[in-house]
């Protein structure tokens, strides 16, 4: 995977990089790996940064002409992690969250990144396995499910041995 090289996967192809945090370095760790915050913009659906999930401080900005244009491009990309819209529109908000194949929608908000009571939900190439390991559904991901069925009558408190007879209606 190439994500952020050299030619940001992007730059070498037309996009611009009004941003770029390829040459952070954090006091205490000048050998680490980091990258800084980087806004790549003029970004388009055959750059290599739009086909490879890039995970970072990393915003691919892609214009589109119409919302029904900017729904088909994120649909067409086959991760599903996150997007965001921005709009003074509640019929545009409406219209984007209810179209798009995605797992995690910002409406006017950067990052669509939920609180941790609310699960990770990336879809398609951006998830794996069968469920999610965040809020609710990671109480499901770390349980085991039990069901205990039971039937209590009141003369079964006062006998003193157990009754092991399947029971039948009288």
């Amino acid at each position: 995977s190439s994500g952020i090289n050299a030619e940001y996967g992007g730059l070498d192809q037309g996009a611009e990089v009004p941003l770029d945090g390829r040459t952070v370095q954090v006091p205490g760790y000048e050998a680490g790996n980091f990258v800084g915050p980087t806004i790549m913009n003029k970004v388009t659906p055959d750059m290599e940064c739009y086909k490879e999930e890039i995970f970072g401080p990393v915003l691919n900005v892609i214009e589109a002409e119409t919302m029904d244009e900017a729904i088909a491009i994120l649909n067409e990309n086959p991760y599903g992690n996150g997007c965001a819209i921005f709009t003074n529109s509640g019929a545009a908000a409406r219209k984007f969250t209810n179209e798009v194949d995605v797992g995690q929608i910002g409406v006017n908000v950067p990052i669509p990144v939920p609180l941790p009571m609310f699960s990770f939900t990336g879809s398609r190439g951006s998830f794996l396995g069968d469920s999610n390991f965040y809020g609710k559904a990671g109480l499901n991901f770390y349980s085991q499910w039990k069901t205990v069925t039971t039937l209590w009558k009141e003369e079964d408190a006062k006998t003193a041995t157990a009754e092991v007879a399947m029971p039948r209606m009288q």
